[in-house]
Parts: C-alpha cells; structure tokens; sequence
C-alpha cells in the first residue's frame, strides 16, 4: 500500500542545512522591502473567502466541523506531521508506523479511517483516486504553508473527490502578504529528527506577489531502521487586483523511508525489545539473521493548481480552478525462497526457488478542473459548482536483482488503473428570522477501468445522489441549535475489488447540536448517528503490501455524542476539552469459524473507540509566551468484527508538554519564536495501532480457524526544539 497506492512525485532533495544557508543569505534583503500601498483589508478577506465558500461549512450551516488557524498548530510544528498536529481534534485518533510522528502517519475519525476522510488542498482533492488513502508523508511540511484547517465530522458539505464516509479535511494554503516577509525554522529532536525549514515573500508590488518555502526533514524514527528523509517545497505567484485574485501554486516533494509497516506480534519483543522492525529480514547460508539496508518506499510528487476568484459585484462571486498533479515512485524488497518462474524468469542450473529484490512501482497522473458560482446576499446564500476529474495510474513490478545474477529489467506484472470522476452540486441557505434553511444536492459520477492479476477486468460506472438538508437555530445571541440529514455513496477501492468486497456503500447520517458561545465560554455538542448499507469495515488484516483490508459488513451504524469546549479562566488562563461517546455495530455479522458459518449478533465495529478525549491547559505567564499540557486519551478498540478477546487493542492515555515564547525585537528580524514540545511526558508504553488476522488450518482432518495479531509500539518520552526567527 505505501506506494502502490498513493499520489507522490519527483523533486530534489536537499542533503542538510548547508544547502540552506545560501538561499537563507538570499532571502534576507528580502526584509528591506516595504508595501507602500495600502490596500482594502476587507476586499483581500472577501477574495479569500470566494476560494473557500465552495467547500467550507458557515458558522450559521448546520454542520459540525471545528476550524483550526496556522497560529495554533504553529508552536508544535517541529516535525511531526498533519495528522499527530490536528491529534487533538475532537474524535480524532492518529498512528504512525516509525513511532515518533515522523515519516507515514495516520489518522482515523470517528473511527474512519484516511481512505474514508475526504480531503482537499484548497478545493482540489488529495486522496488518491484507487486507494482513495491520504498519504500526507508526500508533503513534508506542508503544515508551514497552511493558512487554516477545516474537520468536518460525518456528511459534510457537498465537496470534490470521493465521498466523505466520516469526515472532510479542508485545507487551505497561506494567501499573499502586502508586506515583504522571510522566515527561517529550524528544529532538532529525539531520534535524530531534524527540520529546516525557509519561507519567504516579496510582498504585494504592482499587483504581484511571489512566496516560497523549502523545507528539509530527516528522522531516524523509533522504530529500528524507520528512517525518513524528506524534501518538499512551495511556490505560489498571486495576481490580485481590485476584485480579481489569480494563484498559479507549485508544491509537493520527495520522501524515502524506510518501511516500518510490519509491527511486532511476538509478545516478547513487545515487551523487551519493542523497536524491532521485520522489515528487510532475511537469513543468510549459516542462518544468520540479516537485514536488507535498502527495504525503502521511494515517492515523488508534484502539484500544480492554477487558481481565478473573481468578485463580480457585491451579490455574486465564481472561482475556477484547473490542476495537475504527477506521482512515481516504488518500494523496494528482499524476498527469500520466492519461486522465479512466478516473476518470469529462469530456473538457475535447475533451481526456480531463489532470493531476490523486487521494486513495485506507481506511476500515476491526476489532472481536472474545479468551478463555483456563488450567489450571496444577507440573508440568501447559493453556490452551483463541480468538477471534472482523470485519473491514469499504472501498476508495474521488476525484479532487480537475485543472488545468482542480476536479471535484465522485467516486468513481472503490468496493470493500469483508470478513473474519471463527474459530479456537481447545488447548495444554499435561506435566513428566515432567527431559523437558517440549508440544502445541499449532489449528483457524482464515477468511471473505472482497471485490471489487475488479482481480479478480472474492471469496466464499472457508479452514480450517485448525494442530498443534504439542515435547519439552524439562533435563540439568542449566546445559544444556536441545528439539525442535520445527509446522504453519502461511496465507490470502491482497488483492493476491495481485489478482496472481493467491490460493492458500492451508502451513508446516512443525522445530526443534532446545540452551540453556547460567551466572552468566557464555548461548548459545542452535537449527537451523530450514521447508518451503513454494505459499509467497508477494516478487517483487521494486512495484505502482501502492508495495505489494511476491508470487508463489506452489510448493515451498520456509529452512534455518538460528541463535546467540544474552551474555558477562558482568566487573560492568562484557558481551558480546553473534548469527549466523544459512541456505539459503533454491524448489525448480525456473519463470520466463518472452524469451517461453519455463524451469525455473531451485533458485534463491534473494527478501529471504533467507545470513547476519545482530548484537554488542554494553555497558561500565558508573560506576554509572548505560552506553555501547554495536553492530553488525549483513547478507549480500547477491537481491531477485528467478531469481538475477539484476542483482537483487543488496549485503551492508552499520553500527556504532552508544549511552551513557546516570542521575543519581539521590531528591527531587521521581527520577532524570534522559541518552541518546545515534550512527547508522552510520562513516558507510557502504548500502541496506537495493530492488526488482527485468522486462517484456517485443516490438517488435522477437520478445519480449525486460528487467530494473530501484530501491534505498533509508539515513541516514549521524546522531545523536539525549535527556533523560527521572522523577518
């Protein structure tokens, strides 16, 4: 799954700071410029907002989502990536395969997994179109570009890409600046982790602006051999004047880490030697335990978005956009005793069972158009968009090398993978008195083509009707309440075809909340119920490439309470938390034990928490500074659907420290930002992650069905530091 799924594309990569420090030289005069004119503060928020209207929930939509600003992941944005920075989002879980943050990391919400999490860069959707998986270990860095961050939980909004099945991920990139600006972070840590980061911007001249970073993240990871090395970059030319606002943005990055997706399943090694990683493993002629030292997953991506907001009058605005996006990469492996003739090549002096290394490669381009027309008035608000979306992907392995010769470049197998995806929408709210009307409409096509040596020939087209309806409620200026029904359809992935779990689900999802908001206090509450035909569970099991499989479970459904909540004690003293209750079930699940099918009753969805929660104390001592500790805390979880004692992945508990200061100096460097962040203060051992198998043995004459499981050790106590000093 690392690389066979997954949207990566080529760039160079920077080897250490060194390399930075020219381009650090460079950027510097950058900070002697200064915007002379002064533009309409209110008409650069408007334009903002015409990128955004098509894809983000309104404060008075009847839709639960959280907003998070650059500002308040910035003073943890050391290294670690999207998903261990938004770890505290309410129903939020997150993993990672090296154990520290670093390299591929995961996140679930209310126990969807990434491949059921839509996500988009700025409306332009980011889940890979076969897997549909999000794999942000191809933007290294990408939080430094973030301008702000929007979770939708459940339905959502209408938005582009496959259908949100628990949540949408909207983020957005920083805008221009008026004024020059440069930045230059760097960060050091535990495990070796180091991150270099440079920004920069020429600030706003003759209606252009130019920004930038490069960034630069290594870490050897917790985990043994889990390394990664990571480039990325950003480049974005603004044209703005008057109404009119052009983006032409170029970003992505290279990444190479070593797998770390095996996990432990020896009890002794959880408990004394809990960073061993199977990866590369093999036995050499005198039994020898070894390592293959290049066990590597390899990507490359590159995106390009060409962006038009326009603010025709003060009632209407439009935005289009066209991108492209092209990924390559592979990972490599060392199999033992593999049989030659299964990879196309020739018996050695009589032998077809030989060592060998193989690379699977993805070579992959992704390329459309997104378009809105929005209609705004006071109390009227109505946006028509859509999007026209391909996707050509092709799936190919070589075997690279054996012990007895290195074989000519062949190609053991050779499939493709092709997706074209239609859909658009209608939406819009009506503001009667105190009582906000919101409807959603859309309508999706999806076209598929692929094959594979895993499943016959795939010429499917899926079409789905996807309605939303709401009320929100405002009693008064401190209270709201809403309502919420909404239907999503979902195609399958790639694997599920190759799983044989290739139908289609539908989604539906009702919500109700209630929103306090004071000087002092916010509390937003909101129950869910989501109801599942033919959902996609998580099995528990892994494939041949370390990718989750899934099963259809027939009819299911989460139901949860969620609350979210700030306190301001005091100027100097705020208080955050949050708790997600829920009950997530197939309903009669069938599962075939020791050769006889059984119906198991209602059992328990796989990866689905009872209960997540999440706190924070923020103390601002002095002005510029904060220090906060955070906590999360995560409810044990089946990682099957037959409620095997066996499948339970502990319940586990992590506190963090964070403190940051700005010394403000208001001369050729601004300010000068100190960060520090102290990971499992308490140094818990916990896993975050696992899976859980069963097989079937009838050697004995009768069929006996056996149970495994392999979990993820996570980091101890570990720590990361940084400096940022903004010009």
């Amino acid at each position: 799954m690392k690389t066979l799924f997954k949207n990566k594309s080529q760039n160079l990569k920077v080897k250490s700071l060194k390399n930075f420090l020219p381009i650090a030289y460079c950027l510097l005069p950058i900070a002697s410029f200064a915007q002379e004119k002064e533009t309409d503060t209110l008409k650069v928020n408007q334009l903002n907002e015409v990128t955004l209207s098509a894809i983000r929930a309104k404060d008075k939509n009847p839709i639960t989502f959280t907003n998070v600003k650059a500002e308040e992941i910035e003073t943890r944005n050391l290294g670690q990536d999207i998903p261990v920075l938004l770890n505290y989002l309410p129903s939020v879980v997150t993993t990672t395969d090296a154990g520290n943050g670093v390299g591929y990391t995961y996140m679930r919400v209310r126990g969807s997994d990434g491949s059921r999490i839509n996500v988009t860069l700025n409306g332009i959707p980011f889940n890979d179109s076969e897997s549909q998986g999000t794999f942000f270990v191809n933007l290294p860095d990408f939080a430094s570009s973030l301008e702000s961050v929007q979770l939708q939980r459940g339905v959502g909004t209408s938005t582009n890409g496959a259908g949100a099945f628990g949540a949408s991920l909207n983020m957005q990139m920083k805008s221009y600046q008026e004024k020059a600006h440069a930045e230059v972070a760097n960060s050091i840590g535990s495990f070796n982790t180091r991150k270099h980061t440079i920004s920069f911007g020429t600030g706003l001249h003759n209606n252009f602006e130019f920004n930038g970073r490069v960034s630069q993240i290594h870490s050897d990871g917790y985990i043994d051999r889990a390394t990664s090395d990571m480039f990325g970059y950003l480049f974005n030319v603004n044209y703005v004047k008057e109404s009119t606002l052009i983006k032409l943005i170029a970003f992505g990055g290279k990444e190479k880490t070593y797998q770390a997706w095996y996990g432990l399943e020896d009890p002794y090694l959880l408990e004394h030697d809990r960073t061993f990683n199977y990866a590369g493993i093999y036995f050499d002629e005198n039994g020898t335990m070894k390592f293959y030292n290049d066990e590597t997953d390899n990507y490359w991506q590159n995106h390009f978005q060409l962006h038009w907001s326009e603010k025709w009058s003060e009632k209407w605005n439009s935005n289009l956009a066209l991108h492209y996006t092209k990924g390559s990469g592979y990972f490599k492996q060392y199999k033992e005793d593999e049989d030659l003739t299964e990879y196309n090549l020739p018996a050695f002096e009589g032998n077809s069972i030989s060592d060998l290394v193989r690379k699977r490669w993805l070579d992959n381009d992704f390329f459309g158009t997104t378009f809105s027309i929005n209609y705004r008035t006071q109390k009227t608000d109505v946006l028509f968009g859509g999007a026209i979306n391909r996707y050509l992907g092709t799936h190919f392995g070589e075997v690279v090398w054996t012990p007895n010769y290195i074989p000519q470049t062949n190609r053991y197998y050779d499939n493709f993978g092709n997706k074209d995806d239609v859909n658009v929408y209608i939406k819009g709210s009506q503001q009667f008195g105190k009582l906000n009307v919101f409807a959603d409409l859309q309508y999706r096509m999806v076209f598929y083509q692929a094959n594979s040596t895993k499943f016959s020939d795939v010429n499917d087209t899926f079409r789905f009707f996807n309605p939303k309806v709401g009320v929100n409620y405002e009693l008064n200026n401190e209270n709201s309440f809403y309502g919420f029904a909404g239907i999503a359809n979902k195609e399958p992935r790639r694997d599920d075809y190759e799983s044989g779990a290739n139908k289609p689900e539908r989604l539906y999802d009702l919500e109700l909340g209630w929103k306090y908001n004071n000087s002092k206090l916010r509390i937003h509450t909101n129950g869910f119920f989501m109801y599942y035909i033919d959902q996609l569970v998580l099995t528990g099991s892994l494939n041949d490439v370390g990718a989750p499989v899934f099963t259809n479970s027939g009819e299911s459904y989460r139901l949860g309470l969620e609350v979210e909540s700030v306190y301001k004690v005091t100027d100097k003293l705020n208080l955050q938390a949050n708790v997600t209750l829920s009950e997530n079930k197939n309903i009669d699940f069938y599962f075939q034990r020791d050769g006889i099918l059984e119906d198991l009753g209602n059992t328990n969805i796989a990866y689905s928490p009872n209960i997540v929660s999440s706190g924070a104390i923020n103390v601002l001592p002095i002005k510029g500074m904060q220090l906060s500790l955070l906590g999360k805390f995560v409810g044990e979880q089946y990682m099957g659907n037959i409620d095997s004692e066996y499948s339970k992945l502990p319940d586990y508990s992590i506190v963090d420290f964070n403190a940051s200061y700005e010394l403000k100096l208001n001369k050729g460097i601004k300010s000068i930002l100190f960060s520090g962040l102290v990971n499992n203060v308490f140094d818990r051992k916990y896993e975050s992650n696992g899976y859980f198998y069963t097989y079937d043995d009838d050697s004995s004459g009768s069929i006996i069905t056996y149970q495994g499981k392999g979990l993820y050790p996570q980091a101890g106590i570990n720590f990361l530091a940084g400096v940022t000093l903004k010009f």
